[in-house]
Parts: structure tokens; sequence; C-alpha cells
């Protein structure tokens, strides 16, 4: 999956109203009457679909997915390139609708370049237009826009997510039993088979390519960053901790926080072969434990962090759970820990300590920042040499970790850690 994200916008930017332009991420109030969305594609014959998701972002059965031939089913339609939503109609168990644009099969070898183009129409509304950023890894599939209910009501999201792994890679993180009749990329790879780094070297890509085959793309850049920085199969288990300090809301909303946990993902499916990193929410009370799997991270991060209450992060105490889950193990490999943080800690002198303390465990940190707040205080933990801690890294990962590049993006992520785990 390659993913192309705009700046993320600012509140009032987020919730639009007036203006008729979305940005990606971007999200609008929807009235209850029929929303049509439709799609014009420059350039390439396409297809338009729509998917009917549960609360867990699955289809309930195959009829879930309504496409020109099976156009109605539970209040959604297609009629040529608009799909039309009757939010009324909508099953109480249909939590989001995702309009889905393919490439047509028969036009063989074709991909996506410029982005398909969208329009949200609601009666007595002002219409609202969407262009995804332009695809440049051989996308032949974007779920373009969601619907998605919040509260009483429905939004409408901008996504412009594309796949490189076409429809079988689509049907996949949606749970739809679907033949791909359209032609395979050069990238595609079976279940048994192994992908060849610029370097030459082999990695085996396989539980990805059958569990998760949209992060194949991140998953083989990964790969191929660990291998020039010298970690080719190493192993070390993986965890990830976010911040959940009330200003990080926006970043949850405009799926900054779901792509940067997607591509901690696609790393640790290269260090670590069991397809799940252990998530800690870093919120104001005690830290909330979860995972993030290759079978189920599609939407994971939304669907984990509205359990978790709003508040100061609390760094040392997700710190320490990091570590007593990671005793509790008894895994044999290192640990590397990434943590997102948008702010400076409250509980600077407690932060200290523990990666004092947590340097003979085997436990590498790496603070990555992205966010609103002020981070001084990570950027300059190794500033002064008599507070030097050599299992610490930080990494600024820009305002939107998205619009870094997949190789850039992990050369930051591992370049520091390489150095510790070559000691």
């Amino acid at each position: 999956m390659t993913v192309k994200n705009q700046p993320v916008p600012s509140d009032d930017q987020r919730e639009v109203s007036v203006s008729t332009l979305l940005l990606k991420g971007q999200n609008c109030a929807l009235s209850a009457a029929p929303v049509s969305l439709t799609v014009r594609a420059p350039g390439v014959a396409v297809d338009v679909s729509a998917l009917l998701l549960n609360a867990q972002g699955r289809v309930r059965d195959d009829d879930d997915l309504v496409f020109y031939n099976h156009p109605q089913h539970d209040g959604v339609s297609i009629a040529g390139q608009t799909v039309t939503a009757d939010l009324n109609r909508l099953p109480a168990a249909v939590t989001t609708v995702a309009v889905v644009v393919s490439i047509d099969p028969q036009q063989h070898g074709a991909v996506f370049t410029a982005a398909p183009h969208l329009t949200i129409a609601q009666p007595s509304s002002p219409t609202m237009t969407f262009t995804a950023p332009d695809f440049i890894a051989k996308e032949t599939v974007v779920v373009l826009a969601e619907l998605y209910r919040r509260g009483e009501g429905w939004k409408a999201r901008a996504v412009g997510q594309g796949y490189a792994s076409g429809l079988a890679g689509l049907a996949t993180d949606y749970g739809v039993d679907i033949d791909d009749p359209g032609p395979q990329p050069p990238e595609k790879l079976l279940p048994t088979q192994t992908r060849t780094t610029a370097t030459g070297t082999a990695v085996n890509l396989a539980k990805v390519e059958s569990q998760a085959p949209a992060l194949l793309e991140p998953a083989r850049q990964a790969s191929q960053v660990l291998v020039r920085s010298g970690l080719e199969g190493r192993r070390a288990a993986v965890y990830l901790v976010l911040d959940h300090d009330w200003h990080m809301e926006e970043l949850y909303e405009s799926f900054a926080v779901q792509a940067f946990a997607e591509r901690v993902l696609a790393l640790s499916a290269n260090l670590d072969d069991d397809g799940t990193v252990p998530v800690i929410f870093s919120s104001g009370r005690e830290p909330f434990l979860e995972e993030i799997r290759l079978d189920n991270y599609r939407g994971r991060i939304g669907q984990l962090h509205t359990q978790v209450d709003w508040g100061w992060g609390n760094v040392a105490d997700a710190m320490r759970r990091a570590v007593t889950h990671y005793q509790e193990s008894a895994a044999a490999d290192p640990a590397f820990v990434v943590i997102q943080v948008g702010d400076e800690p409250w509980d600077k002198a407690e932060v200290r300590s523990l990666l004092q303390n947590s340097a003979a465990l085997g436990v590498f940190w790496l603070f990555v920042g992205f966010g609103r707040g002020k981070l001084a205080f990570y950027k300059n933990l190794n500033a002064s040499t008599s507070a030097t801690f050599t299992n610490v890294a930080f990494y600024d990962a820009s305002r939107n970790p998205g619009s870094v590049p997949g190789e850039q993006f992990y050369n930051g992520l591992v370049a520091a850690f390489s150095t510790w785990m070559k000691r």
C-alpha cells in the first residue's frame, strides 16, 4: 500500500461545511438525505464499487460488495460511475461505506497515475470535491472515500488510499471472497516466493503477501533499508507506544496515526515473524495495551483509541508497561520500542531514570516525534556527553510522517537502532 498524505489539516479545515474542496484526511458532516458520490478518472477506464463494512472494518458477507454485477444492497446502489447511499436505509450493523475505484481488467497493464476525482452531492447542500495526490507505485485500486457513522449522524472522509496489490489486496483487507480477473502487478508474488532486494539479498515476505498484501510495498522498503543497515537476518521484538494526549485528536481522525502504525507493522514483519506488534496507548490513566497484527491492522488504531480517554500522556508508565510485557514474554531477541511523541513529557525525571535503568535489559528506545507540541526534551536526550544514553535515539518524522517517502522514513527509524544492534 502506498499512501501519499498531504499536510494534516487544522481543526477548522478538517470540518468542512461551506468549502467545496476536501483535502486528503478531511471529513465533512452529511445530512440524512441520499448522498451521491460520482467518480471521474482521467485517462483510464475504471470500475466503481462500494463496500458495506461493520465496526471491525470488514464486510458482513460477500453481498456487502456492491458493483456492476450486484448493483444494489441495503440502501447502497451503483449506477455507472456513481455510488448512491441512502443513509436512512443502512442497517445499524453497517458503520462505514467505502467507495472503491479499480482499473478495468480489460486494460492490460494499466495503472493509476493521476488520481481519480470525486464529487459528493446532497440535496440542498453544497457540492464537495476531492482529488487525491497522484500515485507513483503502480496502484490499480483506490479506496477514494468513506462514509462513516459519527454519533447519531454520518460523515464523509476523503481517503485516497492506493493498492498496488490489486483487488486481491483489497479483498484480503476487507474480508471479501472475490476473484481478481485483472493482470497481476509486476511486483506480485506467490505466497511461497521470496523477494530480492536492491542488494541482491532474498527476503521472505510470504506472511505479508498472504495476510496483508497492501503492506507488501512498505515491508519491501523496510527490508531494503535493513539490509543496507547490516541488519539482514537480525531479529527484534517490536513495540509501539502511541501518544493519546488531547492535542493528538486530529492526527487520529485524519488517519495519520493509523498510517504510522501500519509502517511500523511492516517493519516488524521483517524483524519479528509473528506478524504482531504490541501497542500501548499513553494517556492520563493506566496505559492501555493491545496489539496490531497483519490479519487485523486495517482501521485497528481507530477502533482501539476510542477505548482510551484523552489526557496528558504518561510516557514513563507506558515505558514501564512495555518493559514488563517484554520481560514476561521471555523473548531471547532484543526489544525495539518505537514511542510516538507529540509533546514534552510531564514526567521527565522518570523517563530519564527508566532510560538509564533499561540500558542492560536489551531494550532500545526510539522516540519518534510528530504532532503540534515541543519536543526539545527528546531531541536533547543525547546532547550532553555526561548524560548519553546508548540505547536511545530520536527521529523527527515531521508534522505528518505519511508524507515522508518510504525508504527515507525507514532510514530514520533504524539508523541508530542498527548501530546499537551491531554493538
